[in-house]
């Protein structure tokens, strides 16, 4: 459905962020990408997105193609109408607006106005909590309210693929169990396809098909969700057990050394 093809990124023409990325998202699955601050994978998703140039970026080598079409060279809005949504790291949103004119916003690409009622019904199913404070100014929502929001708003564009950026940043462990378990049945019931970027590795692999672990503007490992759990790497460097299944040490997990093969 999705598929990045040994692209490159750079930003201001001299600072290269991604070096040669190839990654695929197959319908109605979810993807995960994993790593560290810096790897990159914010920079992959704006890709797709068609964002990079609000910060100066540019693909300059590769392809990305969504159902067998280029999509790199795209306007951001040309991207949104094919299905491709990004929610953005950080939660952005229209604090001066209220939840329901913010939900609205997610459908300015659309003009069917009956369905887009029908979707904002659909919306507040998934997320009676934004129903109940749909008046309310959206800048004085909590953290985990507006995730609600801006996953609701990008349901708003019936999308065919979400970009979710670190969905978990900053939420209580409930918060983030209950944000996942909605994505999750987003996936499920709407069909959606995901590429989800998420340091918790735990959670992302537990809820995802497939994944890919980022380093330095590279792929250095991928595989099934199932595999990368019982890796060894995996394991030490992201999820914090040794080899035999004890929790190590945050100090032991920062200060790793990559192993040979990760660079190959």
């Amino acid at each position: 459905m999705l598929s990045l093809k040994n692209i490159e990124v750079i930003y201001s023409d001299v600072i290269l962020v991604l070096k040669g990325v190839s990654l695929e998202v197959p319908e109605g699955k979810i993807i995960a990408v994993l790593g560290a601050n810096g790897a990159g994978k914010t920079s992959a998703l704006k890709a797709v997105s068609g964002v990079l140039h609000t910060e100066e970026g540019k693909v300059t080598d590769g392809s990305i193609e969504f159902e067998g079409k280029r999509i790199d060279r795209l306007d951001p809005e040309q991207i949104v109408k094919l299905g491709i949504v990004q929610v953005m790291e950080g939660r952005r949103l229209f604090e001066h607006l209220t939840i329901e004119e913010n939900l609205m916003v997610g459908a300015y690409v659309r003009s069917d106005s009956a369905e887009i009622r029908k979707d904002l019904a659909k919306v507040y199913e998934y997320f009676p909590k934004l129903q109940a404070m749909r008046a309310r100014t959206s800048g004085y929502l909590s953290g985990g309210e507006r995730q609600m929001l801006v996953m609701g708003r990008a349901m708003m564009v019936r999308p065919k693929i979400m970009l979710l950026d670190e969905p978990s940043m900053g939420l209580s462990p409930i918060l983030v169990k209950e944000i996942f378990k909605l994505i999750e049945m987003i996936n499920n019931q709407e069909g959606a396809s995901m590429l989800l970027v998420e340091q918790n590795a735990r959670i992302a692999l537990n809820l995802s098909d497939y994944g890919y672990v980022m380093e330095n503007g590279r792929i250095v490992l991928d595989g099934p969700s199932v595999k990368l759990m019982e890796n060894e790497d995996i394991r030490e460097f992201y999820l914090g057990l040794s080899n035999k299944g004890k929790r190590k040490s945050y100090k032991e997990v920062k200060h790793y050394r990559r192993r040979k093969r990760w660079l190959a």
